[in-house]
């Protein structure tokens, strides 16, 4: 059976002036002039690639693509237009990710990372939903660090993203206090390893060595201030996470731990640096 978006061994069956006719002992597929390497001849075996072309027929390239079949690349955007975006993925013929498929807006020049899928259609495209083609086999152990890219974001579950471009990966709600746009790749540490061998991440370090950095943050705004914060503790957690990228535990732990350090009091409904 010949596969679609897909490396296979071949064998040339038939000659012609166009190209070679290639078979897996059922069915055939052309491989035009221009890709049959000199000396082939009937009989030899060829590994090529299946797509389709312009006139939506299958045919065989010798190129290798960036990308196969329900796995994920990083991929370029040559252009936009009124379906989509068309991607590079290493063959004449771009790749199209089509609007329905794009997590955020894409702009020429940038690149995304993209799995590949075949449409209703039968047609080979791109898409930016790729949670189905990330891998659960990764290497990664609780508290190693890691390089995740966001590809989706979900106010009911956290940040979805990608280790190393191929490993599936979720930042939990409780976890995703911050500012995280798709496309963006940051550092950050391996939580726990999941059964199914997804991996939890978290973007902040362990508690004890957060709280040091999020009390100098807190200082930080407060100097801005002016030596007196125009809130407590009990402000609300939209204002926290405008003023400071931070959830409202991780205040209230800064703050607790800056008066446990006598740097700052509580009165008036206000934070004040000591002394102030």
């Amino acid at each position: 059976m010949l596969h679609l978006g897909e490396q296979q061994t071949l064998t040339i069956d038939r000659v012609k002036d166009f190209g070679v006719y290639l078979t897996d002992g059922n069915d055939s597929v052309l491989l035009p002039a221009k890709e049959v390497p000199k000396e082939a001849g009937k009989g030899d075996e060829l590994t090529v690639f299946l797509y389709k072309d312009s006139s939506d027929r299958l045919i065989a390239t010798t190129a290798a693509p960036l990308i196969t079949l329900h796995h994920t690349a990083l991929l370029q955007v040559k252009e936009t237009s009124s379906i989509g975006a068309f991607l590079d993925w290493g063959l004449p013929k771009d790749l199209l990710l089509p609007f329905h498929e794009q997590t955020r807006r894409v702009k020429a020049g940038e690149t995304v990372l993209a799995g590949l899928y075949i449409d209703k259609s039968g047609r080979l495209a791109a898409t930016m939903n790729v949670y189905p083609f990330l891998s659960c086999e990764s290497p990664y152990q609780k508290e190693d660090r890691v390089q995740a890219r966001i590809y989706e974001t979900s106010e009911n579950f956290g940040i979805f993203a990608a280790v190393d471009d191929l490993y599936s990966a979720l930042i939990p709600k409780q976890e995703a206090a911050g500012t995280f746009r798709i496309g963006d790749v940051i550092q950050a540490r391996v939580t726990s390893v999941r059964p199914d061998g997804r991996l939890n991440l978290s973007a902040r370090e362990k508690a004890y060595l957060q709280l040091d950095q999020d009390a100098e943050l807190i200082l930080k705004v407060i100097r801005e201030y002016d030596g007196v914060l125009p809130f407590d503790d009990k402000v609300s957690p939209e204002i926290i996470k405008r003023e400071f990228n931070l959830s409202k535990n991780a205040f209230k732990r800064a703050v607790g731990h800056l008066m446990k350090e006598g740097k700052v009091e509580l009165r008036e409904r206000r934070i004040f640096l000591t002394g102030r």
